[in-house]
């Protein structure tokens, strides 16, 4: 009677432990097909993720890129605006438009030449090393200082407004005796005459030929003579300079 309930326990046991095995290896499964799932779900989400990522990265790119664009616009914009100041600071590019300046551009660009020339000589007056440069310089202080006047004279009753400072052109001339002494400045500023005053007449025989208006026209035919005066002492002083 005693030995069937050890059988009966050791069946249940048995029975038990089997159970037991099953459930773990179900539970196992089942843990399994959950990680499976979720790695599975994981891993469809991913793409669609990155799919709906994509998109504002895309926006993002196309925004970079706009931006990019648009400084290179900006940048590209900023050269041809620099190009267009170095182009009007360029004596070539400058001389190529007297044929067709007009009367108040060529009253304009004659009174910055004047400033110029006046600023410059100012400058050499004080720094030149020679005698003959600084005498030289002093006349031209004199000389347009007295051709300024006359200008005015001719555009204030056209209505044209003297410049208040030089043109890109003319302020990139001046610059080049900026740092210079001595011998140095004595060939800069010589050189700077020469250049100058070749531009001016170049210009003024133009108007004294073709002007639109018969002012401007005889200012230029009575200032053309004395800016010729100039070019060749300036050509004959630089040779000394040399």
């Amino acid at each position: 009677m005693k030995a069937i309930p050890y059988f009966l326990v050791a069946g249940a046991m048995m029975i038990g432990a089997a159970c037991s095995s099953t459930n773990t290896g179900a539970t196992t499964e089942a843990a399994a097909g959950s990680s499976t799932a979720g790695t599975s779900m994981g891993t469809d989400m991913n793409p669609g993720t990155s799919s709906n990522a994509g998109a504002p990265g895309a926006d993002a790119t196309g925004t970079d890129v706009g931006s990019s664009t648009a400084a290179s616009g900006t940048s590209s914009a900023a050269g041809t605006g620099s190009g267009g100041a170095a182009a009007a600071a360029d004596q070539t590019a400058f001389m190529a438009t007297f044929a067709t300046m007009q009367d108040p551009v060529f009253l304009m660009n004659a009174a910055s030449s004047n400033m110029l020339e006046i600023n410059a000589g100012q400058m050499a007056a004080q720094k030149a090393s020679k005698p003959e440069v600084r005498k030289f310089a002093q006349m031209m202080v004199s000389h347009h200082t007295t051709s300024t006047q006359e200008l005015k004279a001719v555009a204030t009753p056209l209505g044209v407004k003297m410049p208040q400072t030089m043109m890109p052109v003319h302020q990139a001339m001046a610059d080049r005796l900026q740092n210079k002494s001595g011998k140095d400045f004595d060939e800069a500023y010589m050189d700077l005459m020469e250049t100058a005053h070749k531009m001016d007449v170049a210009m003024f025989e133009v108007k004294s030929k073709a002007a639109e208006t018969p002012t401007v026209q005889q200012f230029a035919t009575k200032t053309l003579p004395m800016l010729r005066s100039h070019s060749t002492m300036a050509n004959e002083i630089e040779k000394k300079a040399d």
